[in-house]
């Protein structure tokens, strides 16, 4: 899985960085513009090292995980 940045320009979805793969699958999530959330420190803290660790290339690609999940399910 990867997390892109990016903006609707002329209806489209325009990337940031690296594009993605020609037929891509992807999910959109729109933040309205005076959307905020809550964490709790814990949660700040996790989050800000799960970031990292991706940043770093550790994470585990889409065939292990449904793998995975597909032994636990």
């Amino acid at each position: 899985m990867k997390v892109a940045t990016g903006k609707i320009v002329d209806g489209k979805v325009v990337l940031e960085g690296e594009p993605l793969a020609e037929g891509s699958v992807v999910t959109v999530v729109a933040r309205e513009d005076d959307e905020t959330f809550d964490v709790s420190p814990e949660e700040e803290r996790a989050l800000l090292a799960a970031i990292a660790q991706a940043e770093r290339g550790e994470v585990v690609s889409w065939e292990r995980l449904r793998e995975q999940l597909r032994r636990f399910g």
